[in-house]
């Protein structure tokens, strides 16, 4: 029994090998991985996958100066932003698979659908999320992540 193994028999190659499940796709060789937008020392602004695209975390550009405390700048600001570096991937939101969305005031939660349903392509929405967070900055009032299919 598991259990009653010591630890060190436990953690010996051999008997996590005999023990564990391999699949059948553990013979496929590795897909490769490409990051784009990597001027920021913490993350690439985009990771392509196995004909997957994740975007980091978006937010508006402009949150302390133009579009401070202006929800729908900063929506519009930040899904524009989305649109470019989608294409920069090579796909667009009409092939979006999923969206997280951070509100920092979910009293905005409405203001924020509004936008989202007139830049949403209504023939290929994706499921979402949507939460109320703290954010990285105070000003900043609206974050999205997504993942889309290349």
């Amino acid at each position: 029994m598991f259990l009653s193994r010591s630890l060190s028999s436990r953690l010996k190659p051999s008997t996590l090998l005999s023990s564990a499940h391999v699949s059948s796709s553990s013979s496929r060789p590795f897909s490769s991985i490409t990051r784009l937008s990597t001027s920021d020392p913490r993350m690439s602004g985009i990771v392509i996958h196995n004909d997957l695209v994740y975007l980091s975390g978006q937010v508006p550009s402009d949150f302390s100066g133009s579009e401070k405390g202006n929800l729908s700048l900063q929506v519009t600001s930040t899904l524009s932003k989305v649109d470019a570096l989608l294409e920069e991937a090579g796909t667009s939101k009409s092939n979006l698979i999923s969206a997280q969305i951070w509100l920092k005031n979910m009293s905005d939660f409405k203001a924020m659908n509004e936008i989202w349903v007139s830049w949403i392509d209504p023939e290929n929405k994706p499921v979402r999320a949507c939460v109320e967070a703290p954010m990285a900055s105070p000003d900043i009032l609206f974050e999205v992540m997504v993942i889309a299919k290349k």
